[in-house]
């Protein structure tokens, strides 16, 4: 099982907030994740993005 790095997005302001590891057989690259971004200071959605 490889896994592999990816960024969040965030979907308002277009900054790469995180970087995490999946597992891409196992998680849907559509999905949405709700976390904080530190530019506006308040919770939105972030998706999967590509590394560079």
């Amino acid at each position: 099982m490889a896994r592999e790095w990816v960024w969040l997005q965030c979907t308002e302001t277009q900054d790469l907030n995180y970087r995490i590891t999946i597992n891409p057989k196992e998680f849907d690259t559509k999905k949405m994740v709700s976390k904080f971004c530190p530019r506006l200071r308040k919770h939105t959605d972030h998706k999967i993005k590509k590394g560079k």
